[in-house]
């Protein structure tokens, strides 16, 4: 039995390690059984990673430029540089992209208990499942983190009072920005379409699970960005899942994100006259 729980700062080693966990133990216990590791992929991973020369091929788990998108995120947001996040540190995320209703959410510890023991604030472990969850909604790992989130009474199905909550906000941010809103009973009717559950006065996790769609639904609800991509959908985009249908929304994000850090490095690199990646007076870990 592997356990989570340890203590390095071998930054790499641990997210590979938040990575595994995150998606093979769905128990959420910490352990990884037997059982575990057998219906998932981690063993065809080790033996990519045996086999490849270069690891940043292996996208599941190992690669290190996963890694450093997952790290360089948390640093930017860590403002202090405690390796703590709090509630104005997250809600900063993806250009202001979530709403301060889901935000909330997260730090009740609802879809997560966080590890950090720190009131108020989530560790480097806890950020590694919120940003594979915000950006890979396609996941059951993920589809399970945000129904816990939109699901405010537990009671395992989503309803119409649970879904206009969320999404007022969004409503709000919309009119804010001088965009054309769009109202709560067309985005109610959009996302019975999309999603087509059993009975249509309630959504289940087993309805979000069977359907292609379903993380489009939580960005409808919570992330004004990603809705109004959705709403715009960029035929280039497009063109680009369907020649690469392996690829998952993650591994996708990731390789944009670390271009987009390469090319500021390299500036920030030639603007300092040096080649060092990190500030050392910062106290970054490697």
């Amino acid at each position: 039995m592997l356990d989570a729980n340890f203590n390095s700062w071998n930054m790499p080693a641990e997210t590979v390690i938040y990575r595994i966990f995150y998606y093979i133990n769905r128990a959420r216990n910490g352990h990884l059984t037997l059982r575990e590791l057998k219906r998932g992929n981690l063993i065809d991973a080790m033996q990519h990673a045996d086999e490849e020369e270069d690891i940043n091929k292996v996208l599941r788990y190992f690669s290190y430029e996963h890694f450093y998108v997952i790290y360089c995120k948390f640093w930017e947001l860590d403002t202090d540089h405690d390796f703590l996040i709090d509630k104005e540190n997250l809600i900063r995320y993806g250009n202001h992209a979530l709403t301060y209703r889901i935000v909330d959410r997260i730090f009740t510890q609802i879809p997560r208990k966080f590890t950090s023991k720190v009131e108020g604030k989530m560790g480097y472990e806890d950020f590694v499942y919120f940003i594979l969850s915000e950006e890979d909604k396609s996941s059951e790992p993920s589809l399970e983190y945000w129904f816990k989130c939109i699901d405010l009474d537990g009671n395992g199905i989503l309803t119409r009072n649970e879904l206009q909550f969320f999404y007022e906000e969004q409503l709000h941010r919309m009119e804010c920005m001088a965009q054309e809103p769009v109202l709560f009973e067309d985005i109610l009717c959009q996302i019975i379409d999309m999603i087509g559950p059993e009975n249509e006065s309630f959504i289940t996790l087993r309805d979000l699970k069977g359907c292609r769609l379903s993380g489009s639904v939580f960005n409808i609800l919570f992330n004004l960005n990603k809705f109004m991509a959705f709403e715009t959908r960029d035929p280039f985009l497009i063109r680009q899942e369907r020649e690469n249908p392996t690829l998952t929304e993650w591994d996708r994000f990731a390789h944009r994100e670390y271009i987009r850090l390469s090319m500021e490095e390299d500036v920030e690199d030639a603007s300092n006259g040096s080649a060092e990646v990190w500030d050392e007076s910062l106290e970054a870990p490697f």
